[in-house]
């Protein structure tokens, strides 16, 4: 089938989630590695255009950054990733990592270091929470279930293997990660919005209606505005509304970046969003819903 248009932009969860914060007027550093190949050199100069922090990115002499390749059928709106594996070297924490966890009131967690989350929360001790993007089943989640502040998935998680809720029905499958979350549970669910436990309630935040043309991007722009949100004092209810407002405005553009909105228009739409109790957890353990 023919070709539309193509799109060159910056990817990666941490990338687009800092992009946004940015955007939205916070202070945020990116730190990661990149080769120094043209699609490495690209990808700093696009933090560097939304005003991300980059001192701490480590330029891998001859390293390959990895790219991806979404297509987008323009009629539905539903993308395809064909995307190269990271080579790059791990993560480590040095020094400056950990100052730079010492001194943050927020780290967010891209799924692909998991395993460094112990070491940030050490690092960082009671005066960061730690937001995690969680995509998938990786090695160390049970580490990071534990460990992390904020733990939000997509709807997607909730039907891993690794998990084996079976064919119960959503709130269902909500409720019994939430047992296994230490921390705050939050779910995201595309056009749906958002499910989040406040006290012993179920809650959702349903999406605002948008012209949405592109998804790519929409969860890391959710988990960049809630970040945000924390640093900014929201209460949960508001935190959520904002992300979901967030993530819902920046499917208005291609290639995840384009789209996402200044704060004052993000405020503006997350302050017409309502919460909706949408279960509750009783005393014995179970749990009541309502239709949804």
């Amino acid at each position: 089938m023919p070709l539309e248009f193509r799109l060159t932009e910056g990817g990666g969860q941490g990338g687009t989630a800092s992009c946004c914060i940015s955007r939205l007027g916070g202070k945020v550093a990116y730190t990661g590695k990149l080769g120094d190949d043209d699609e490495g050199r690209f990808c700093l100069k696009r933090l560097k255009d939304f005003g991300v922090g980059t001192d701490y990115i480590e330029i891998v002499r001859d390293g390959k950054t990895p790219a991806a390749y979404v297509f987008v059928t323009a009629a539905s709106g539903q993308r395809t990733i064909i995307y190269e594996r990271n080579a790059l070297p791990r993560i480590t924490i040095d020094q400056g990592i950990e100052n730079l966890a010492a001194e943050s009131e927020v780290v967010l967690l891209d799924p692909e270091v998991t395993y460094l989350g112990g070491q940030l929360k050490a690092a960082g001790g009671d005066n960061i929470k730690l937001v995690y993007d969680c995509e998938r089943w990786r090695q160390g989640i049970e580490d990071i279930m534990d460990t992390a502040d904020y733990f939000i998935p997509s709807s997607d998680f909730l039907d891993s293997d690794r998990l084996n809720f079976g064919d119960i029905p959503f709130n269902r499958k909500i409720f019994k990660l939430n047992e296994m979350v230490t921390g705050q549970l939050i779910v995201t669910r595309g056009e749906k919005g958002a499910y989040y436990f406040s006290a012993d309630t179920l809650y959702q935040v349903v999406a605002p209606a948008v012209n949405a043309i592109d998804t790519i991007g929409a969860g890391d722009n959710f988990h960049a505005a809630f970040a945000l949100a924390l640093t900014k004092g929201f209460d949960l209810h508001r935190a959520v509304k904002l992300s979901v407002a967030v993530a819902s405005l920046s499917c208005r553009e291609y290639g995840g970046r384009n789209g996402i909105p200044n704060m004052q228009e993000a405020m503006e739409v997350a302050e017409k969003l309502e919460e909706r109790e949408r279960g509750l957890i009783e005393e014995s353990g179970s749990f009541t819903s309502n239709a949804f």
